[in-house]
């Protein structure tokens, strides 16, 4: 049985995630910032087979909870596995609007979730995962959504600093990167071939924690999209519809 820590539980993903490890009989710590969603969400996993679970409302927003936060998420036993999973889809034209719009939607998917795991990683130990959930649109600026894409390319390249920093550790840091998923967060853009299911990547990401991998693209095939997107020269890129 392991002690398993989700920031950010209330998301579409991270429950689907949540609900394997209750499967499995776990310890869960959860948070959110919807404390009733968190409560039904955490019920729900009592009943799926978790250990036991305990809440904390968190708004990752809100830098100077992050310390009660973690103080809690570690005491007693302390977690074996970190998913990091907070986020907003921001308006694009609205962000392009608005200064103040975009430095919040900025700071909400990328300097927030950094504070956050900087307290993190000065806690965790040799043997332990953090597993956060980036983005494809990390790994390219785009028309359509650059300031989501800027604030995970932040996120992604900080990742990418702290698996080298605690790998001596014995510390697995795990980048994940999902393309489109069908979640309500993106239930008003039209659906393909290319949308996964929130628990289709809830799979990968459990599995990607166990084998303790670098960074993982869900569904597998992004990989191959974002190494032709990022290949693109940029005098085509720029004409691009993107």
């Amino acid at each position: 049985m392991q002690k398993i820590f989700i920031v950010g539980a209330t998301s579409a993903i991270a429950e689907q995630a949540a609900r394997l490890y209750a499967a499995r009989g776990d310890n869960l710590f959860l948070t959110g910032r919807d404390a009733k969603r968190l409560a039904a969400i955490a019920a729900d996993l009592k009943l799926r087979g978790a250990a036991a679970v305990d809440t904390a409302v968190l708004d990752v927003d809100d830098l100077p909870a992050h310390a009660g936060v973690l103080e809690r998420a570690w005491s007693g036993s302390p977690p074996q596995v970190v998913l990091v999973a907070p986020g907003t889809l921001p308006d694009q034209a609205a962000c392009e609007a608005s200064v103040e719009l975009t430095v919040k939607e900025f700071n909400t998917n990328g300097l927030s979730v950094i504070a956050l795991l900087t307290g993190v990683a000065q806690r965790v130990r040799a043997g332990d995962v953090i597993a956060v959930i980036s983005s494809v649109a990390g790994d390219r600026g785009r028309q359509s959504n650059y300031v989501y894409g800027s604030a995970k390319a932040a996120l992604s390249a900080f990742l990418s600093g702290l698996r080298q920093r605690l790998y001596k550790d014995g510390v697995a840091v795990v980048t994940v990167k999902p393309g489109f998923v069908d979640t309500p967060m993106t239930r008003d853009f039209k659906k393909g071939a290319l949308w996964a299911s929130p628990q289709a990547v809830a799979r990968g990401i459990v599995r990607a924690a166990d084998r303790r991998r670098n960074v993982v693209y869900l569904p597998w095939f992004w990989w191959g999209i974002m190494f032709i997107i990022k290949h693109v020269p940029e005098a085509i890129f720029k004409r691009a519809r993107l």
